[in-house]
């Protein structure tokens, strides 16, 4: 899985003092920076991918937000570790002068989401993935980062060592505390299909999106799709279909609506296409079902 870098950094008063050190994982670009900032330096930094940052000094003389330049004029001190989802801006501004280096982990937000999912299961692994993480205590964690470092410099040990180490990182980094393993299977719960049961046939006079039933049970519509299929072996849109014609059928046993009527309530473009497409799941089509003497 190849990483493309979409790293946005605008610096004033700040600048490297050696070349940067870095390489290129599964997923994953590693690199360490030495730098130097001046009294009243600034940073702006936003990336299309998250990325994880251990500084090796204490950087809390650098104020940072993620609000806007101004508000790093106040802000709080620098973490010496931190974590910052894809698409979060961060400003930084220099109280004091000062020499300092730091690892910077960008990763590809896919190769991020299934490392976690085996701990965690692929919902929770998103949700992961959009919280920022701010550490203070990160003795552990400059070990970890003083070693993966070590094969930016000078690679010594197969790739999949440094892919390792980042992996360590994350689990070291990312805020993981208050979660726990989701269904190992990944299906949705009888909880959520529940739900999503009572809210189509709540909004039964029209189709809903797959965005809309994902935002339902509060997940990403990716994942939502793939859970939905291990639940029912089927795509939420066909069984969506189902749930409709579900429907058709009670109000055809139940009232005297006409299919007309049974077409317009349900959010079918007419009744040639409450035809069409309760025949190609039932085998007949609505009148002939209306008409069938069979037990239901």
């Amino acid at each position: 899985m190849s990483y493309h870098h979409q790293f946005t950094g605008e610096t004033q008063g700040i600048r490297a003092t050696a070349p940067v050190k870095w390489r290129q994982l599964d997923g994953v670009l590693g690199a360490f920076w030495e730098a130097e900032g001046d009294v009243g330096g600034q940073g702006y930094y936003v990336s299309a991918n998250p990325r994880i940052s251990i500084f090796f000094n204490d950087v809390s003389s650098i104020r940072m937000a993620n609000a806007d330049r101004v508000a790093a004029r106040k802000g709080r001190p620098l973490a010496r570790a931190i974590y910052v989802p894809a698409g979060t801006p961060m400003w930084t501004r220099f109280t004091d002068r000062l020499q300092f280096s730091h690892l910077d982990v960008h990763l590809q937000n896919e190769r991020l989401v299934k490392f976690l999912s085996p701990a965690i299961g692929r919902a929770a692994a998103c949700a992961v993935a959009q919280r920022p993480t701010e550490i203070t205590q990160t003795e552990d964690l400059q070990i970890l980062a003083g070693l993966l470092v070590r094969e930016l410099e000078r690679p010594s040990r197969h790739s999949h060592y440094a892919e390792s180490l980042v992996g360590s990182l994350v689990a070291g980094v990312l805020d993981m505390d208050d979660l726990r393993p989701n269904r190992s299977d990944g299906r949705l719960t009888d909880a959520q299909m529940r739900k999503l049961v009572h809210y189509v046939q709540a909004n039964a006079d029209h189709r809903l999106s797959v965005a809309e039933m994902a935002d339902t049970v509060k997940l990403s519509e990716s994942w939502f799709h793939h859970a939905f299929k291990c639940t029912t072996g089927t795509t939420p849109m066909q069984w969506q279909t189902r749930q409709r014609v579900a429907l058709a059928q009670r109000l055809l046993t139940e009232t005297e609506m006409s299919l007309a009527d049974v077409a317009n309530r349900l959010g079918f473009a007419d009744q040639a296409h409450l035809s069409k497409v309760f025949r190609r799941v039932v085998g007949q089509t609505p009148a002939q079902w209306r008409r069938t003497p069979v037990l239901r």
